[in-house]
């Protein structure tokens, strides 16, 4: 009886597009110094007639500032996605993705028109708390969730407050709200 050999497959469709995506997004950023990210991979305050704005309300999640910060989202994510689009299901997923690019992006039109939002972190935030979900039952929320949010939105907050640099904080607090929210409804759905 001979052994199978190893097979490699396409696991997770929803996340591992979502890093081809946001691949291209970097090495175009760099072959047009900036001009692409600019343009379709962040989100700041602009015109509401202009069709590329509601563009990077969604695309800014798909753009990076550089090697490390792309490294930094992008490793989380094929950690904790493909585990939690194994369990809620690949458009459930894609929907988490698109609901924290649109609430990040409107919230940073909103709240701060004179910054320049870039970066996965939210979507990885939102992740995170969702994971800590995956093992609840009949509608309990654990005590990991509680811990990380714990953690993680604590951490948020006391950077914003009391730390300056270009971390965008909010955009992590509103990512782990969503992740938390949805984390919550996914997980009593497929209870009942």
């Amino acid at each position: 009886m001979g052994r199978r050999k190893p097979k490699i497959t396409f696991n997770s469709p929803v996340i591992l597009s979502f890093t081809a995506v946001c691949s291209v997004a970097l090495l175009l950023g760099y072959v047009t110094k900036g001009a692409s990210t600019d343009a379709f991979f962040s989100v700041y305050r602009s015109s509401l007639l202009s069709p590329l704005t509601y563009v990077r309300l969604l695309g800014h999640v798909c753009g990076h500032a550089g090697w490390e910060h792309f490294i930094g989202n992008i490793m989380l994510l094929l950690v904790v996605g493909p585990l939690l689009e194994e369990k809620y299901g690949s458009y459930n997923i894609l929907f988490v993705i698109l609901a924290t690019a649109l609430v990040t992006g409107i919230a940073n039109c909103l709240l701060f028109p004179g910054v320049q939002l870039l970066g996965a972190s939210g979507v990885v935030f939102a992740f995170i708390l969702m994971a800590s979900f995956t093992g609840s039952r009949n509608g309990q929320i654990p005590l990991t969730f509680i811990l990380v949010a714990a953690i993680y939105l604590g951490q948020q907050v006391y950077e914003g407050i009391f730390v300056a640099n270009d971390v965008a904080n909010l955009t992590h607090i509103f990512g782990g709200v969503i992740g938390a929210i949805l984390g919550y409804a996914m997980n009593r759905k497929r209870m009942r």
